[in-house]
Formats: structure tokens, C-alpha cells, sequence
């Protein structure tokens, strides 16, 4: 375990962009509008060979507790909780505030150690806030800019004599490295879904902790946020690592109107990127939308395993026809994967959160899967012999031999001749019968048609 830093401040200090300073990537969303973050993020940063994790927390509020900023201080306060350094961030050019006075309070009952970071000090206009940091009790102020990178060197200096002894062992990382694969290594998971459909709401209720900042308000989560998780198969009992990661809302696109929800949702698109399997998470209250098809859509397009769960279970009317409804509207409007599983969940009661994560790992499998060429090819005579190829005027389509290419969605070249008049129909009957006969279930297959170059034809 990498040594934890929190940034803590109040809003729009650069808690953010420092993040991102640290981790080396644009991985936090950034804007001048106060208080874009609100859940946790987590991020491995490495500054000058010291190696940590590094956390970016909501702007800290003097609000209400049950009002939305107050529980954004909430989870900075619980943040707080298992950090071995605290970088308290203030900002030079604005001074001190009762704000920061009250956070430095908080921070001294504390017993975290603290490092007092003055941001936006470059150039002379962040002198005076400098020099008044000096009041809080912390100790110097190391004089930094996030955004131009200045005072890393003086960042690490503070670092180092708190964390040092922390530090991974080389050994052991080169020893982690040279590991062969494991099939049962961390399944990314990513939830996704139109705003208020209760993303936040489940993961919290797998982990059982208020870990993500919830509420009725739509569009709370605005980063796509990573928690990593230790699942307990209830059948062997075996512990399963997963990686759940929460996302933005996706509405519409003619409703995005703002450039902070822009940002949110090309973020969530990332994180459907960097995941292995994806769950569309559905209202029962409000049923399947056309919204819903076109995130699933996407989901398919970017080759990775789906599966569609229905939450808020517990309040949905007319539950069995709601289901019937669902799962036929699906085989309908994704006709290029039929069959994509549908289950139901209630991330208040907690209801078929296990059977949800049982299905991400059984259908991850199935992603993954990797068919002999000798076996895939007794299925490819088989079928041509069940259904031949059309000979489109006259004219007959040969279909030689097929292998596959990746894995990770499933990818397979298909070689023969005069394969541009073979028939779509023809290619999705190949398509259905290695997704059924296979075993690769409802996970989206690329197929390639390949024909070998005629040596006499003129370039």
C-alpha cells in the first residue's frame, strides 16, 4: 500500500488542478466555477522518485450537514480519516479567508501531519497571502503554482521526511511485474446511466459506506470516480477483487448545454473506455427510454461486455410486466447483441447485488475467451454446411477459413473470395452462431472479411 496524501481546501484553490499536477494527467475536471468536485478521487502520483497516493476532496463548506455542500464536507472529513499526509492549499493571490482560518482549526485537532501549500503564487501578486499563511500555525507555506508546475522540488522536501518510510519495496514491484496473467485478476467495472437512475446509491450499497455523496438532487457526480473493492462470493466464499467505477449522468445531447456537464459525460465515456464490463443502470420507476438504448449503443460500440440492471426494484409497479417489457424492447433496439442479461436490483434494499457482480465476472470470462483455430474452424465448416453462402448473380462466394484475432471483445478475420457481395444478413448469421455455439453469450464480436490479393491485378 503506497503512502495516502489528501488535499484539502476550500473551493477553487486548484485542489484539482494540483491533482493533476501530481498524477501527471488531466484526470480530475478542472473549471473556474467553485465546487466541481464532489466525491473523492484517488490518483497514483511520483514526485521526484517518492511514490504516493493522492487524494482530491470537495471544496470545503460551512453549510447545513444535510444540504449538498454540507455532505461534500462530510466525505472531506471522512477522507481524512486514512491519510498519512494532509496538504492543506490555500490561495496566495486571494489571502486568507475566515474559511481557510476555520479549515486550519479543524486541521489542528487533528492528528494528521499537515503541509501548508500557498497555490497561484507565481509572480508578485500572491506575496501578501504568502506571508499571512504564516498566522495559521503550520509552519512555512512552500509558495506553489499547480498550473505552471513551480515549487515541486520544495513539495517534495516536505514529502519526504513524512512518507519516506513508506516507500514500496523495489523487490517487491519487480517481483509483481514478472507475474504471469491471472484470470482472476481485478474486474473493472464501470456503472452508467441517465441522471438520478441511483449509480452512486449502488456502489455505496456493495461497499456498505455512504463512500460516494448522494441525494435526490440529479447530477451530483460529476468525475468518474474508481473504488477499489473486495467482492465475497457467497457461493465458494472466495474474495474477487473489483475495480467499481461511478460516472456522470448521461443525458441527452441536446440537454448538455453546460460546459462543466460536457466535461462530466467525456468523462464518463473514458471511463466506459477503461472498463472490461459495463452496467447500464436503469429506473424502474421510469422504465427503458430511448436515452438508455443510445448509452447501451455506445457501451457495444466501444467492444465492451454490458449488462443492464433495472434498479429501485423495490418500488416499481407492475414489476413482472415491467420486466417483460425491458427485455423485449431490448432485443428490438439492440438487435446487434440479443440476449444482453437483465436483472433486477434495489440499491436501497440491497437485492441481487451479488447475482449482478456474479454476472460481471461470469461475462468478463466470456469477453476474454479465446477459441482454438482448430476448433473454430470444425464450427465455421458446420455452418457454412447448415447454410450455405447466397451466390449473389450467379456469381459464388467462397469462404475459405476464419481465425481469431484478439480477444478482449472477441475479434475474428474471416478469409475468402468475393467477400464485398456477402450479404449483412450472412455476416450477422455468422456473428449469431459463434456468440451462441462458442460460448461467448451476449458480449459484441467483431468479425473482419479478408480476401487475399490477386497477383495479377494492377496496383
Amino acid at each position: 500500500m503506497l503512502p495516502q496524501v489528501i488535499i484539502i481546501g476550500r473551493p477553487n484553490v486548484g485542489k484539482s488542478t494540483l491533482f493533476n499536477r501530481l498524477v501527471g494527467k488531466k484526470l480530475a475536471l478542472v473549471d473556474d466555477q467553485p465546487g466541481v468536485t464532489r466525491d473523492r478521487r484517488f490518483g497514483e502520483a511520483h514526485l521526484l522518485g517518492l511514490d504516493f497516493t493522492v487524494v482530491d476532496t470537495a471544496g470545503w463548506e460551512d453549510d447545513d450537514p444535510a444540504s449538498l455542500p454540507g455532505r461534500m464536507r462530510a466525505q472531506t472529513e471522512a477522507a481524512l480519516e486514512g491519510a498519512d499526509v494532509a496538504l492543506f492549499v490555500i490561495d496566495a493571490r486571494a489571502g486568507l479567508t475566515p474559511l481557510d482560518e476555520e479549515i486550519a482549526r479543524w486541521l489542528r485537532e487533528q492528528s494528521v501531519p499537515i503541509v501548508l501549500l500557498a497555490n497561484k503564487a507565481e509572480g508578485r501578486q500572491g506575496d501578501g497571502g504568502l506571508y499571512d499563511a504564516f498566522s495559521l500555525g503550520f509552519g512555512e507555506p512552500i509558495a506553489f503554482s499547480a498550473e505552471h508546475g513551480q515549487g515541486l522540488g520544495d513539495l517534495f522536501e516536505a514529502l519526504l521526511p513524512l512518507i519516506e518510510d513508506k516507500q514500496p519495496d523495489p523487490a517487491d514491484e519487480a517481483s509483481a511485474d514478472e507475474e504471469d496473467y491471472d484470470p482472476k485478476a481485478v474486474l473493472k467495472l464501470a456503472i452508467v446511466g441517465r441522471p438520478n437512475a441511483g449509480k452512486s446509491t449502488l456502489i455505496n450499497a456493495m461497499l456498505r459506506e455512504d463512500r460516494l455523496l448522494t441525494g435526490p438532487e440529479a447530477g451530483i457526480t460529476r468525475d468518474s470516480i474508481a473504488v477499489d473493492w473486495a467482492w465475497t462470493d457467497p457461493a465458494s466464499g472466495e474474495e474477487r477483487p473489483v475495480r467499481l467505477i461511478d460516472t456522470a449522468g448521461m443525458r441527452k445531447k441536446a440537454q448538455v448545454v453546460e460546459k462543466l456537464e460536457r466535461l462530466s459525460v467525456a468523462d464518463a465515456r473514458r471511463a466506459i473506455d477503461f472498463a472490461e464490463v459495463v452496467v447500464l443502470l436503469l429506473d424502474a420507476t421510469r422504465g427503458l427510454e430511448h436515452q438508455d438504448l443510445k448509452i447501451a449503443s455506445l457501451v457495444l460500440e466501444e467492444g465492451r461486455a454490458l449488462i443492464i440492471a433495472i434498479n429501485k426494484w423495490d418500488v416499481a409497479e407492475n414489476a413482472s410486466g415491467l420486466f417483460n417489457g425491458i427485455r423485449a424492447a431490448l432485443d428490438e433496439g439492440l438487435a446487434q447483441v440479443r440476449g444482453v442479461p437483465l436483472l433486477s436490483v434495489s440499491a436501497r434494499t440491497g437485492k441481487g447485488l451479488d447475482a449482478l457482480i456474479g454476472a460481471a465476472f461470469s461475462i468478463r470470462d466470456a469477453w476474454s475467451k479465446r477459441v482454438p483455430t482448430a476448433a473454430l474452424n470444425r464450427w465455421f465448416d458446420d455452418a457454412l454446411s447448415a447454410n450455405p453462402p447466397p451466390a449473389p448473380g450467379g456469381k459464388r462466394i467462397k469462404l475459405r477459413y476464419i481465425t481469431q484475432a484478439k480477444t478482449r471483445p472477441p475479434s475474428f478475420v474471416m478469409f475468402g473470395t468475393r467477400l464485398d457481395m456477402l450479404p449483412e444478413s450472412y455476416r450477422r448469421y455468422l456473428i449469431n452462431g459463434i456468440r451462441r455455439e462458442l460460448g461467448f453469450d451476449a458480449v459484441p464480436i467483431r468479425l473482419t472479411l479478408r480476401s487475399p490479393k490477386n497477383p495479377f491485378a494492377k496496383d
